[in-house]
């Protein structure tokens, strides 16, 4: 079912006028450059202080979508290690030993997991005698690594099916990094021998890709500056084209594709919510008087969580979003709405996502910038229910009369890809018509940066007022991924290697 944006306006328009503000711009500017822009609404990319300390277990992206040249799969991804250098020898990348890594499915829209998928990895080391991460060429070998691959991991896979936790796959193969076509020849022959099939017909991969969300940090973090509108902003510059931050760096990626109806209550609803985490023991201890071997233990404790882009960058305040790391979706609201504790209340104000304060900066710093009223319900549909059209048809809501509101990507996955060719796809997703990409699901070329700031300004068909210039018009002028995307799963391009190390500066001689 496929049906243009235009058909959302009715029935979730705010009516309250936003009560007057005493606040000075530059102090405005100030909070938006140290707490709450981060990815202007993007990934969570060293979204939170702690978590910026321990980038093996930070969510980076989480994306969902149908499967475009597989019909009856969805593709989940969640990506972690934000920035990896490609030159970041001789230790490279690697995932976490001591980290639990998840990708959550809520199915019946009541903010709990209906289907986990868990991930534990394993380091290996062929010969410790040496400083290599390899010994020679990588290459594969009768559906295996050559032993020239020194330092290698490898990982276990479980689903957890309402409580019921079973392993699914033992010692599958994670790709070496790309260090460059001496040590890694044939990247991409190297990446689809770590592609596996375990139990249900799952495909999975865990393994260095491209890091595939594009963004102008930069100008960003310079007190919210867009440079396409550079001549707008409170503090004005010359208008300049967006400089992609994260281009030339790679993530560690782990994707799945999983037939669709594992995931779905067919019972109620094609919906899912989608959300990765990762959790770390509850004690870490160093043994022998030394810090070489220590020795993880105790109940496992989430240190990290991503769903849907904006929510914990740009809604929730610097002081709340270490705790919203570690908080259960059934726990939003009350965090929201500033509750103390349970009961939650699933009805009322949600201050925080219903008056943003990211809206009021935008005024602040584009003063030609108007922004809707609150209560912004146009937002809590986007961002923690799903959205509902005015004929009546569901297009992601999973949460409906009984259930709870979330911070979740929603995905209906009962609409169909807008096109069979991963890469022709519109980046504004359903403000540009194409009902399957974000706000419902996500797919790789989806320009959240550019979709989430127009939302937040107002410009979309539930405000159609606010959806004009220069609402319409906001954007940090990065319109596209570096690279293409692959044609077959696990789609995200392959990661650049260290030898052709992009972000590399040539010093000439002489």
């Amino acid at each position: 079912m496929t049906r243009s944006p235009s058909t959302l306006a009715a029935g979730l328009v705010p009516t309250r006028a936003r009560g007057a503000r005493a606040l000075l711009a530059l102090g405005l500017a100030a909070a938006l450059s140290l707490s709450m822009l981060v990815t202007a609404g993007a990934s969570s990319h060293r979204e939170a202080p702690l978590i910026t300390e321990d980038p093996v277990a930070d969510n980076t992206d989480v994306y969902a979508f149908q499967s475009p040249e597989d019909d009856g799969t969805t593709t989940l991804i969640a990506n972690w290690i934000p920035f990896e250098n490609p030159a970041g020898g001789p230790n490279f990348y690697n995932f976490g030993e001591d980290v639990l890594y998840e990708i959550n499915v809520d199915s019946d829209g009541d903010a709990k997991d209906d289907v986990a998928f868990q991930f534990e990895f394993e380091s290996h080391v062929r010969d410790p005698n040496t400083p290599l991460y390899n010994t020679g060429p990588i290459t594969v070998e009768d559906g295996g690594y050559s032993d020239t691959f020194n330092h290698y991991q490898t990982y276990d896979m479980w689903i957890d099916r309402d409580g019921r936790r079973y392993k699914v796959g033992h010692d599958l193969p994670v790709p070496p990094n790309n260090v460059g076509p001496r040590s890694t020849p044939d990247y991409p022959r190297l990446a689809e021998a770590a592609i596996s099939e375990v139990d249900h017909g799952i495909q999975v991969f865990a393994g260095q890709r491209d890091e595939a969300f594009y963004v102008d940090l930069g100008s960003i973090f310079d007190l919210g500056g867009l440079r396409p509108l550079n001549s707008a902003h409170l503090v004005p510059l010359d208008d300049a084209p967006g400089k992609d931050a994260t281009a030339g760096f790679n993530v560690h990626s782990i994707a799945l594709k999983v037939p669709t109806h594992l995931l779905t209550d067919s019972r109620k609803q094609p919906t899912i919510g989608v959300y990765s985490t990762t959790s770390r023991q509850s004690m870490r201890v160093f043994a022998d008087d030394n810090g070489s071997m220590p020795r993880s233990r105790g109940e496992w404790v989430q240190v990290s969580r991503l769903g849907s882009p904006l929510v914990n960058e740009v809604v929730v305040p610097l002081g709340l979003k270490d705790a919203f790391n570690a908080l259960d979706p059934a726990d939003d609201v009350s965090t929201l709405t500033g509750a103390k504790a349970p009961p939650l209340s699933t009805k009322g104000d949600i201050p925080l996502v219903q008056d943003p304060i990211l809206a009021e900066l935008i005024e602040q710093l584009y003063p030609g910038v108007k922004t809707p009223s609150q209560p912004r319900d146009d937002l809590v549909a986007i961002y923690l229910t799903g959205i509902v059209l005015p004929d009546g048809t569901n297009l992601n809501n999973n949460v409906g009369n009984d259930g709870q509101p979330s911070e979740m990507l929603r995905l209906n996955t009962s609409v169909p890809p807008s096109s069979p060719a991963i890469n022709d796809k519109d980046r504004l997703g359903l403000l540009a018509g194409e009902a399957d990409g974000f706000p419902n699901g996500r797919r790789l070329g989806d320009d959240v940066v550019d979709i989430s700031l127009r939302a937040v300004a107002g410009a979309t068909p539930f405000t159609p007022r606010f959806d004009r210039a220069p609402n319409n018009q906001l954007g940090d002028g990065v319109d596209r991924n570096d690279k293409r995307f692959l044609r077959s799963f696990p789609y995200i391009p392959h990661p650049f290697s260290g030898y052709d190390d992009p972000n590399g500066n040539v010093v000439r001689g002489g």
